[in-house]
């Protein structure tokens, strides 16, 4: 499981301390105003930023002495991070070799991958000739061929549009029940993970404020700050 406890982080206009577990296999999502800290939660974990204070383990490992290639997990942003003058198949590629020196299995792999995200037949594209909805399932296909069993996703479909949305949700969820992964997937709209979310956490002010099951973290009345987030 991943365990964070009074994970500490200062910086001049904003303070953060984090306390979560989530359990082997898990698919929590991350709900709360922007600004709250739920990307700087998903960074702390990555090792994108230095906490002053706390621990931080998944699967028993200590990670806060680990770079961030070096902790066992794989991180999709809203941007989708990949290289315009590649392929697809390339940008697959550089989650196994950064130098895309790959060999006829690991060839294999990416286009395993591909097919698996719905890409199958467009490895040769370069991202300006897919949809935005393609670009994200090329940046989930490279997070697959990592085989890193911790995902973290952070606001990754924002962009698309509500139909498409819920259908990349449900291949993360597949995804994730597939190989074993445990999934944390920050969300703007916390409706549309459904019933995908075995439990969602309220992030504001820097804090996971609450903790709950879909249904019962969204229902009237629960919390006045999350129903003020959701407009209620």
């Amino acid at each position: 499981m991943l365990e964070v406890a009074d994970l500490a982080l200062d910086y001049p206009d904003f303070s953060a301390n984090y306390s979560l577990t989530v359990p082997a296999g898990a698919l929590y999502g991350l709900i709360g105003p922007s600004g709250g800290g739920k990307t700087t939660f998903l960074h702390a974990i990555a090792g994108f930023a230095s906490p002053s204070r706390g621990a931080l383990r998944f699967s028993g490992r200590d990670l806060l002495g680990l770079k961030p290639a070096e902790r066992p997990l794989s991180i999709l942003f809203q941007d989708h991070n990949l290289f315009p003058h590649l392929t697809a198949a390339e940008n697959v590629g550089l989650g196994i070799s950064p130098r895309l020196r790959l060999d006829r299995g690991q060839h294999d792999a990416v286009a395993e991958a591909l097919a698996r995200t719905g890409l199958a037949g467009l490895g040769r594209r370069r991202p300006a000739e897919l949809s935005g909805g393609q670009r994200q399932r090329v940046a989930l296909a490279r997070a697959i061929v990592r085989r890193r069993p911790l995902m973290l996703l952070d606001e990754p479909f924002s962009g698309l549009d509500p139909g498409l949305r819920r259908e990349m949700i449900e291949l993360v969820d597949a995804l994730r029940r597939d190989e074993g992964l445990t999934v944390l997937i920050s969300i703007h709209m916390p409706e549309e993970l459904g019933a995908a979310a075995d439990l969602m956490a309220f992030v504001a002010e820097g804090r996971v404020l609450d903790v709950a099951a879909p249904g019962e973290m969204l229902r009237a009345g629960r919390n006045a700050a999350i129903d003020r987030y959701l407009g209620r």
